[in-house]
């Protein structure tokens, strides 16, 4: 079983997968067309900030705090949001969907690594099921929205 201190990193890792999530989206909305992307980027990238609110309050309670703001540092993990940022130049909308369904993939992946060690993380599961569940709600959303704007 974890100690405390590899918990709570495990939580800080998903608060930066979070952050990294919602940043961009917020980069996103500045590179697509459709007014209906952006207002649904804006809509998810504000989910990811509440999520993130909600595990550093979690993280309070376990004495310690999390002041990421911004997402982790290259190869902590394959954040698959810097690949967001190589289609940006391209300016289209399925690209960046594309780009968006694979980094919401790493971010299931990495929920689902925490939440296998239910012994580790009891006192939060439901809150770590609760936005894994959004998360891939959101994943579907892409997807379906990528079958539109496909090229």
């Amino acid at each position: 079983m974890k100690n405390q201190n590899e918990i709570t990193a495990d939580l800080k890792g998903l608060i930066n997968i979070l952050n990294d999530g919602k940043e961009g989206y917020k980069e996103a909305i500045h590179n697509v067309k459709s007014e209906e992307l952006k207002s649904t980027f804006m809509d998810l990238s504000n989910e990811r900030a509440v999520y993130a609110e909600e595990l550093k309050a979690h993280i309070l309670q376990h004495g310690d705090y999390s002041e990421n703001e911004d997402g982790g540092v290259l190869g902590a993990l394959h954040r698959a949001w810097l690949d967001v940022k190589e289609v940006f130049s391209a300016n289209e909308d399925s690209a960046i969907l594309n780009a968006i369904e694979t980094g919401e993939k790493a971010a299931i992946e990495k929920y689902d690594s925490v939440l296998k060690n239910y012994a580790d993380h009891a006192d939060h599961y439901s809150l770590l099921n609760e936005q894994r569940n959004g998360i891939q709600k959101a994943l579907d959303k892409i997807k379906t929205l990528s079958l539109q704007y496909q090229d």
